[in-house]
């Protein structure tokens, strides 16, 4: 139950008239006095909501959605998916990109608490799960979008991305490459460490198979021109023959900077997949094979569990976790325009 302004006066011995002017004229209030409401509202977790109605309401008819990059269309037909869901209540979604930020990160969480949103969903950047936590024993539900709860202190619905780096990895092999790079940061991001990992397994699974690390800043096409230029500038033997980038963005954005002179063929010389399996990947200059994702899927499903998750009055039951398998999708950047019309 979320705690009161009548909470805070008894934990701190004065009237809720005290408490009220310490939270809007503190100037009014001794010093002492605005210590101990402060200390007491501090203890107890106390949230201000500045808006009447929704204090009125209990709960404002929205939910927080944090996503990593709004500019990825991956994210964009995850928060169309929650949407959809939310919609059918009659709620509305809240957008915040964190830009892969940590600090914009916990700026949307303290902003979506100080709405009174119904819940938050959020693709978490960091391990700030305290601070989470917290945010779930104040009253307000959480559910990880894209990103598994190991330890269920979180409903979440992800993609096993082990699986898709899996994937990913013994296509670039069954193709015959042996020389492969994986493309993809900051490795502080679960999702990447995950597809790496899975990378990393299916590469042990044939001998002469090895996976070298370009890491990148981000996950944007930008980063990936860059990546990208530094494998193009190399000499020829020093080059892999496949590359696994960690998002369809990063994918595109190495196509970009391979092809740019001329000197790099796709996939005659490099191989190339992505993950997510975004509209543009199909149509990109070389199609790019990718790792599909059921975005919207995953957006939808996880306002289901946030919704169940919030009706429990008690706030307790079990936390829920939803995990969807990834799916090869073989385009011609892999197997060349011929092989790709061929393929399923």
């Amino acid at each position: 139950m979320a705690v009161s302004v009548r909470d805070v006066a008894a934990a701190a011995s004065v009237s809720v008239g005290t408490v009220s002017n310490v939270l809007n004229r503190p100037d009014k209030v001794a010093p002492a006095t605005v210590k101990r409401v402060n200390s007491a509202i501090e203890e107890l977790g106390f949230v201000r909501n500045d808006a009447a109605r929704q204090l009125r309401a209990g709960r404002s008819r929205s939910i927080g959605l944090i996503v990593l990059d709004v500019r990825n269309p991956f994210f964009t037909d995850v928060a169309r998916g929650a949407e959809d869901r939310a919609a059918a209540d009659g709620m509305t979604i809240l957008l915040g990109n964190s830009d892969e930020n940590a600090e914009r990160e916990r700026s949307y969480l303290d902003l979506f608490e100080e709405q009174r949103v119904n819940g938050v969903l959020i693709t978490p950047l960091i391990d700030d799960l305290p601070r989470l936590e917290l945010l779930q024993r104040r009253g307000t539900p959480v559910v990880l979008v894209d990103r598994e709860s190991a330890d269920r202190r979180f409903s979440s619905v992800a993609v096993d991305d082990i699986v898709g780096g899996e994937l990913a990895v013994r296509h670039l092999v069954e193709t015959g490459r042996r020389r492969i790079a994986f493309v993809g940061g900051p490795m502080a991001i679960r999702q990447v460490t995950d597809r790496l990992e899975g990378a990393r397994r299916a590469a042990a699974e044939t001998p002469g198979v090895t996976v070298e690390v370009v890491e990148t800043e981000s996950l944007s096409a930008l980063a990936g021109r860059e990546a990208g230029a530094e494998i193009r500038e190399r000499a020829a033997a020093d080059r892999p023959d496949a590359i696994f980038a960690a998002n369809d963005l990063l994918a595109m954005g190495v196509l970009q900077a391979l092809m740019m002179q001329g000197e790099v063929r796709v996939p005659d010389d490099i191989a190339l997949i992505g993950y997510d399996d975004i509209d543009l990947a199909s149509s990109a200059v070389v199609p790019l094979s990718s790792i599909r994702q059921p975005a919207a899927l995953i957006g939808y499903t996880a306002v289901e569990l946030l919704l169940k998750q919030a009706s429990r009055l008690d706030g307790g039951g079990e936390c829920e976790r939803v995990v969807f398998q990834p799916e090869l999708v073989v385009r011609a950047s892999t197997v060349g325009d011929a092989a790709a019309a061929a393929s399923p």
